[in-house]
C-alpha cells in the first residue's frame, strides 16, 4: 500500500489499541456500536460505508474519511460510485468540503495503487 494508507492504519491500530486498553467502559461500548451500526441490515455493509463516507466529508473529518475510503475499497465500491459520494458530500456540506475532497482523491488512488 501507499505510505498514506500504512502510515494512517498503523497509528489508528496502535491508538485504537490503548484507548481498549484503558478498559473504559464508556469507550468500549462506542466502539461496540460503532462496529454494530457498520453490519447488514436493512442497508448493505457497502451503502452504510458510503453514507459513513459522505458525512464524514460533510463533518470534514479526515480521518474518517480515509478510514470510510478504505472500508469502501474493501466493499468494492467504484471509483464513479467515490465521485458520486463525493458530489453529494460537496452539495451538502459546500465549498468548505473541497480540500477533503483533495485529500480523499489522493487518498483514493492509493489504495487503488495497490490493486495494480
Amino acid at each position: 500500500m501507499g505510505k498514506l494508507v500504512d502510515e494512517f492504519n498503523v497509528y489508528r491500530t496502535k491508538m485504537n489499541e490503548k484507548i481498549l486498553a484503558s478498559d473504559n467502559k464508556v469507550m468500549k461500548r462506542i466502539y461496540g456500536v460503532d462496529t454494530l451500526a457498520y453490519q447488514d441490515g436493512a442497508l448493505s455493509v457497502k451503502v452504510k460505508e458510503m453514507l459513513g463516507l459522505a458525512t464524514s466529508m460533510v463533518l470534514r473529518c479526515d480521518d474518517c474519511i480515509k478510514y470510510h475510503l478504505g472500508k469502501c475499497y474493501e466493499q468494492g465500491v467504484s471509483t464513479d460510485e467515490i465521485f458520486e459520494v463525493f458530489s453529494i458530500a460537496n452539495l451538502v456540506g459546500g465549498t468548505i468540503v473541497i480540500p477533503h475532497t483533495r485529500r480523499a482523491v489522493e487518498y483514493w488512488e492509493e489504495l487503488l495503487a495497490k490493486a495494480d
